[in-house]
């Protein structure tokens, strides 16, 4: 695990898409390239999803999900995959996705739809297993104050770092808050907030994150908010990230992702994001499910919150109204009102 964090000076083109995918809630599925051409770079990303290209149980369970991705695409679109595809390694495929030309597409192609088989079925696997919320809270709690115990021991630019469960009274009152009341709805049951040292410093946090944490392609589509950084202008200020621009997957613009929530203050500067985070389980654990999922490996995901800001922005926070009592003296408020009278005001 590196000990050093990337500066924005050193950032490469999978870099920035990265972080860029995080902050605007993109979805990887609508990318057409990949930046991941080494070996090195795929067996970082594959750690990043918990799994490990030197163990051989690892590679046997990517090897069928690709052969399932390339079933799938032959069998519902008729698409002329070639047939060296079915014998190419992970690291292979990934090259080949960075590449140009036709093989480029396919390659991207096959990888889309694997990275849609193995959300599916780690899900599968996960609702199999005799584990509870907490058991599964405690995976991700595990490996998350790993991680970021490491950036804090090594000196990087954190100056705090906060994770929780959300307690259930605040769980019902998030709920009655929401007009889609739905206990599915709460990605926040676990989350974890982060403060940088300045602004400058959220990027490359993040971007370690990224890579060693949490995968980029698992961040849930649609549940980005960002109303720090106006990511054209920011990228414009450095000459490093300026030169990246153009090649981006979708152009940067400066529109910040205000997000809905009612609550919150029209001051209130935050970076959230949600991800499906990838731990593995005990051979244990898995002893104990039906034999007809043991086949579908050993990681599941556990969806969290992260909320990542730099410290100038956190001190502006707190005060006046954008500070976290008078949120929830507003929530509070609104949801007291729905109660009485059955509708949340500016509903």
């Amino acid at each position: 695990m590196e000990t050093v964090l990337k500066r924005l000076g050193e950032f490469s083109l999978a870099d920035l898409d990265s972080v860029w995918l995080i902050l605007r809630g993109g979805s990887v599925v609508d990318w057409h390239r990949l930046n991941i051409p080494q070996a090195t770079d795929a067996h970082r990303f594959l750690r990043s999803h918990a799994l490990d290209a030197n163990d051989e149980r690892d590679r046997s369970h990517i090897d069928r999900i690709q052969r399932a991705a390339i079933e799938y695409l032959r069998r519902q679109f008729g698409f002329p995959i070639p047939r060296p595809f079915e014998k190419a390694t992970i690291e292979q495929l990934l090259a080949k996705a960075s590449s140009k030309g036709h093989r480029q597409v396919c390659a991207c192609t096959i990888l889309k739809a694997m990275h849609i088989i193995h959300h599916v079925e780690s899900r599968e696997l996960l609702f199999s297993l005799p584990m509870s919320d907490q058991d599964l809270f405690r995976l991700v709690e595990e490996r998350v104050y790993r991680v970021v115990g490491h950036m804090l021991s090594s000196g990087m630019p954190i100056t705090e770092f906060v994770g929780g469960r959300k307690h259930r009274d605040s769980i019902y009152t998030k709920l009655l808050s929401k007009s889609d009341a739905h206990a599915s709805a709460i990605y926040d049951k676990l989350r974890f907030r982060i403060v940088t040292r300045t602004r400058d410093d959220i990027l490359p946090v993040l971007r370690y994150l990224s890579e060693h944490l949490f995968p980029f392609n698992y961040v849930a589509p649609e549940e980005s908010i960002n109303t720090i950084l106006p990511f054209r202008s920011y990228c414009q200020s450095h000459a490093r990230l300026k030169s990246l621009c153009p090649k981006l997957q979708v152009p940067p613009g400066d529109d910040l992702n205000l997000g809905g929530n009612l609550f919150s203050a029209e001051s209130y500067r935050i970076i959230h994001f949600v991800v499906d985070l990838p731990v593995r389980v005990s051979d244990e654990v898995l002893a104990a499910a039906p034999a007809q999922v043991q086949q579908l490996g050993s990681i599941v995901f556990g969806l969290c919150e992260f909320q990542m800001l730099d410290q100038g922005t956190e001190e502006t926070n707190e005060t006046g109204e954008a500070s976290h009592d008078r949120y929830k003296s507003r929530q509070l408020t609104a949801v007291a009102q729905r109660l009485k009278l059955g509708k949340l005001p500016n509903n």
